[in-house]
């Protein structure tokens, strides 16, 4: 593993920084994409053979070009985790409708960029993973998510578009539905400060998983990923 690179967008304090960790333990080089600059140089600092970039992904134009930095300085990644999100929570009628074209450009279009600055080299290479972290807002649309879950449903059926393009060319693509709260501060305080904490999932836990399936054998690839703490109700 010590010469191979994943790279990870959406690096927050949660399930980002845990897969960058994650990885960087099994001796990959790690590559962080997120707006928080801060919180990527504490990062960078802690782990070894760390790089990262403070970027907003709606900004697509600066996605290329740090693709571009990416490949002429590190290489093609072996491993692409598109865990960025950008959700708002709004009916249909008092959203702002700008919100949709936003969602769906975090959500959605910068997977897209990220696999046609990587992909045709990873194909000419003959192997290589990518993992894309979703929810259930992908298999149901839910009124106050009406500018969310269309987003994520595309996301998910460009990522099954790429993995039966990708499958037979070597490329493991998957795609993991985390029906469950994230353990994160915020989540706790904001949305369920009394729960206990097997109500919540552990990043750790949603990084190892990510971990595992992208090294699984090519005899037995997954795409269709579920996880859920042992409690939760099957949405």
């Amino acid at each position: 593993m010590m010469n191979k690179l994943c790279l990870i967008t959406g690096v927050g304090d949660g399930t980002g920084a845990s897969i960058a960790r994650r990885f960087a333990s099994a001796g990959y080089r790690v590559v962080m994409l997120a707006r928080n600059q801060q919180r990527l140089v504490g990062l960078e600092n802690e782990l070894n053979n760390a790089r990262s970039f403070a970027i907003d992904l709606e900004n697509l134009d600066h996605l290329l070009e740090v693709c571009h930095t990416v490949k002429k300085d590190l290489g093609v990644p072996d491993v692409i985790v598109h865990n960025a999100v950008r959700a708002t929570f709004d009916g249909f009628l008092e959203g702002d409708a700008e919100d949709l074209e936003r969602n769906f450009r975090v959500n959605t279009t910068s997977l897209l960029y990220l696999a046609r600055a990587f992909v045709p080299d990873m194909i000419n290479r003959g192997d290589g993973a990518i993992a894309v972290t979703g929810n259930t807002a992908a298999f149901r649309g839910i009124p106050n998510y009406a500018l969310f879950s269309p987003t994520k449903a595309a996301q998910r059926n460009f990522t099954q578009a790429l993995a039966r393009d990708l499958g037979p060319k070597g490329i493991h693509v998957a795609y993991f539905n985390i029906d469950a709260v994230i353990d994160v501060p915020w989540t706790r305080d904001r949305f369920h400060p009394d729960k206990p904490d097997e109500f919540f999932i552990k990043p750790v836990d949603i990084a190892e998983e990510v971990f595992h399936v992208t090294h699984q054998s090519r005899s037995a690839w997954s795409f269709d990923v579920e996880i859920r703490p042992f409690g939760e109700k099957w949405q």
